[in-house]
């Protein structure tokens, strides 16, 4: 099985949206190990990031290599705390957001980070007109910011209301004037503050970078004379997952995410460890009109056509959770289960009932048709994620072919993903797409609003609902409107819009190092190579 992705996030982020991941567990122990400096820490990657712009990329892959490169206001602690970033101090409401800058922050060019750069950054990826894929996601449509440089200030005004403003705003990653004036260097390249600057690229092969040695600020209280740290990081495209473990033991490689039955070996072989709960099993319909998924009777059918239980075993290789929600447990600041009794059961008979009521009729060969035009089901599946998840498209296959459908299976790249899917280039009906986000405020893009190119709604959800409840939810700062934002999920289960069935429990290895995992995604920062 191959790494999880999400659409992210960061967020994610696999079909990453960039995407994000979960909850941190701690594995194996480096113990008392001795750290030691100037080595290369060499990661596998289970797919080519693709274009790494920031502010352009919908994909957890690329969202992690952009962490290398990149810095944001604030960052997530392993318990999923708030702590210092490129900002030293912080403050919001549900309109407006407030960021104090450190001192002594330089971008990879020596130049001296400003506010002014960090509100360009924030008003550039709120203003529609740009199409940045992270609008939504981590500044709400139409915010704007100022920076004052005299002081290091940064104001963020956000035309509507938002729960979590200055977390939300503060997870953007923050590129230096040099990107911003010409992205096109973004793209297979990098210009941040971040720890690391990227010096050499081979696509679908290898990503190197070197350690910026004046890096003194990071997540928290980040001391730049620690031992430990990496000279030199090459993360490589192994996009097989035994050959990325076997990387793992014979010490050709110092981290991998291993999700498959080798997790098993590592494990036995006591190898570090640590864990994050991620988004895994997700179907989304497309709501195009005139397509199957449009009809939510149909949608409601297929769903109870699939026994949710035995899929989520097949997709996770019996290593997977009951979905509780569209934020994996331990990331977000919500804690309601918003998934359970809230998705039609497993019943092949109501499943068959409702397509006949829905006028879709056995014909030749048992497939039905309405208007003469069959039901014919496209499923999605992302190569990345695995003969598990392989194994779950032909299950659901096998059993929606038993209630009528005739499914053709197409399967696509990550790349694919980003471009195909979410920019509304490939035809499809269904997919296994899961969605990893930190914040309930970053799901709206994706299950409201327009699709490209204007806006991230790919399946073309309109839930009129959901919409209601997300405003009443968004006039409410922090927790205090938790309830509002579960009713919204609740409101897209009710229609069946989007199904989340299973989360992964997600191990990344490492041999020679070890490191931490913050927002889901491994902290460059943390990176202490072992001797």
């Amino acid at each position: 099985m191959r790494s999880v992705r999400t659409i992210a996030a960061v967020v994610g982020l696999a079909f990453g949206l960039a995407a994000c991941g979960g909850n941190a567990d701690d594995g194996g122990s480096a113990g008392e190990q001795q750290f030691v400096d100037g080595k290369t820490f060499t990661m596998a990657l289970g797919a080519d990031p693709g274009a790494l712009d920031p502010h352009f990329t919908s994909l957890s892959v690329a969202a992690l290599v952009d962490r290398f490169m990149y810095d944001s206001l604030l960052y997530m602690d392993p318990k999923g705390n708030e702590v210092a970033g490129l900002a030293e101090t912080w403050q919001g409401t549900t309109t407006s957001a407030t960021y104090v800058l450190r001192k002594g922050v330089t971008c990879a060019n020596g130049s001296p980070l400003t506010a002014t750069m960090v509100a360009e950054n924030i008003t550039f990826v709120g203003d529609p007109k740009n199409g940045s894929t992270r609008i939504g996601v981590w500044v709400p449509p139409g915010a704007t910011a100022k920076g004052d440089d005299a002081t290091g200030t940064v104001t963020v005004t956000s035309p509507a209301p938002s729960s979590f403003l200055a977390r939300q705003v503060g997870g953007l990653p923050i590129v230096c004037d040099k990107g911003m004036t010409d992205r096109s260097i973004l793209k297979q390249g990098g210009d941040g503050t971040g720890m690391f600057t990227l010096t050499e690229v081979v696509a679908n092969d290898h990503y190197t970078f070197t350690r910026r040695k004046d890096y003194a600020w990071g997540p928290g209280d980040f001391k730049k004379d620690q031992r430990g740290l990496p000279d030199t990081v090459i993360l490589k495209v192994v996009t097989n997952e035994s050959t990325a473990a076997n990387l793992l033991v014979s010490k050709q490689a110092n981290a991998a995410q291993i999700i498959g039955p080798d997790r098993q070996r590592l494990q036995a072989a006591k190898l570090f460890e640590r864990q994050v709960e991620a988004p895994l099993g997700e179907f989304w319909f497309n709501h195009k009109s005139g397509l199957p998924g449009s009809d939510e009777q149909v949608r409601k059918a297929l769903l109870q056509a699939l026994d949710l239980g035995e899929l989520g075993k097949v997709v996770s290789s019996g290593n997977g959770k009951p979905a509780t929600g569209l934020v994996a447990p331990g990331i977000g600041p919500c804690k309601q289960n918003t998934v359970e009794g809230n998705l039609p059961g497993h019943d092949v008979e109501a499943a068959k009932a409702a397509l006949d009521a829905a006028g879709w009729t056995a014909g030749a060969g048992g497939v039905r048709a309405k208007d003469g035009k069959k039901l014919a089901i496209t499923i999605a599946l992302p190569t990345s994620l695995g003969s598990g998840m392989q194994a779950g498209v032909e299950l659901a296959q096998t059993a929606w072919t038993g209630v009528g459908a005739e499914v053709t299976v197409k399967p696509v790249t990550d790349a694919e993903v980003g471009t195909a899917i979410v920019g509304g280039q490939l035809a499809w009906d269904a997919a296994f797409l899961p969605l990893g986000l930190p914040l309930p405020t970053g799901l709206v893009p994706y299950l409201s609003g327009p699709g490209a190119p204007q806006g991230v709604n790919f399946s073309g959800i309109d839930n009129a609902d959901y919409t209601a409840a997300v405003t009443e939810a968004s006039a409410i700062a922090g927790t205090d409107g938790c309830e509002k934002w579960a009713a919204a999920e609740k409101a897209i289960f009710a229609h069946v819009d989007l199904v989340p069935f299973v989360n992964s429990t997600v191990p990344t290895f490492g041999q020679g190092a070890q490191f931490e995992f913050g927002d889901g995604a491994l902290v460059p920062q943390s990176i202490r190579m072992l001797a």
